[in-house]
């Protein structure tokens, strides 16, 4: 049975971040049993289309999953689990963020089923929590963290590096703390000013762009030095502690979302369905499934597998790329090019982008 991954979007949060372009409402009251019951519906709706299945991964993501009951979020990994097998060592994630901890609430996830948990700090000092719009203090996520480690053997942090005029010193000495956590796995974003986000209303701007790449790379070494590979152009963790979830998405395996704005894959008798909230939006072209097969793969420090992009898409890799464009971006040390696969150089991490588009042309 082929693998699937599936993903739970909790739009709600108790206030919007002044960076943040996704999804999102701000609402403290809703009607969380009227709503998981939309999601259950959702999920029968997809064991008919697609029933034989084995689910390697869920994830609870958004919005601020946290605050979902952890009695409903039991419900909805229970009946997964009643609609498709599921593997042994399944991973089970849900982000939470320091401000939604209540009473034992890492406790009672780990009971409802949660086995990993992503933290969502940002940054570690008082300034920059205020200035990133974070509700919660440096002590509510050092707490958070404390809690974190009691209850998971799986866990992450997510953080929020090129904000406006930052050192590498002070940015380093936040590496180190969180090193000393020994937390599994790092999750590290680049600050961007998206149109429309309070930010880009109000003329943020991030650090410069040459400055961040330094940082970028600097980190990067750093952390490999520190066992902490980077395996994705944003995350860091050893082999064993790799998101399998997000792994999906970026190598091109299957899965659905449901909630509002939750995107889907689906390769269901060689169609390519794109699906937003279990609803079939468009059948992708193996040229359009293609595109994003080399937009996500890329990615991965490990690149993008020849025999998984023709198995996902249809197309051979090296028939579908502009093969005059890869051979100046390898002979430039933007690209490293084998009979297997395709992968960035640490050079080329910095100009995905640019290589998406050189590649695509």
């Amino acid at each position: 049975m082929k693998p699937l991954s599936v993903y739970f979007h909790w739009p709600y949060c108790k206030s919007r971040c002044p960076y943040c372009d996704f999804f999102k409402i701000v609402d403290k009251n809703v009607d969380q049993q009227a709503l998981i019951d939309t999601y259950i519906s959702k999920l029968d709706d997809y064991h008919q289309m697609i029933p034989k299945r084995k689910v390697r991964s869920i994830f609870f993501g958004g919005g601020t999953p946290s605050l979902i009951e952890p009695k409903h979020i039991a419900r909805l990994i229970e009946h997964v689990d009643k609609l498709w097998p599921t593997k042994k060592n399944i991973e089970i994630s849900l982000e939470a963020n320091p401000n939604s901890e209540v009473p034992q609430m890492f406790y009672n996830l780990k009971t409802a089923g949660i086995n990993r948990l992503s933290l969502g700090v940002q940054a570690l000092n008082d300034a920059d929590l205020k200035f990133l719009g974070r509700t919660h203090t440096l002590a509510q996520a050092y707490h958070s963290i404390e809690n974190v480690l009691k209850n998971f053997d799986n866990h992450s942090i997510d953080l929020i590096y090129a904000r406006p005029n930052q050192k590498i010193e002070p940015w380093f000495e936040e590496l180190q703390t969180v090193l000393s956590f020994k937390l599994k796995h790092l999750s590290l974003y680049q600050l961007t000013i998206e149109e429309g986000t309070v930010f880009h209303k109000k003329g943020i701007r991030p650090l410069q762009e040459d400055k961040a790449a330094d940082m970028y790379l600097k980190t990067v070494d750093f952390l490999r030095c520190n066992g902490y590979p980077r395996y994705e152009v944003s995350n860091f963790a050893a082999k064993k502690y790799e998101s399998k979830h997000n792994k999906c998405y970026w190598t091109g395996d299957d899965y659905i979302g449901i909630g509002q704005s939750a995107h889907g894959r689906l390769k269901i008798k060689n169609h390519i369905l794109a699906l937003v909230d279990g609803q079939k939006q468009e059948v992708l072209t193996p040229f359009e499934r293609a595109e994003e097969l080399v937009i996500m793969g890329l990615r991965l420090e490990e690149g993008i597998n020849k025999r998984h992009f023709k198995q996902n898409c249809g197309l051979d890799f090296d028939d579908f790329i502009n093969q005059k464009n890869l051979k100046k971006l390898v002979s430039n040390d933007f690209l490293i090019n084998t009979a297997e696969n395709t992968k960035a150089t640490d050079k080329g991490f910095v100009l995905l982008d640019k290589l998406i588009l050189e590649l695509c042309s």
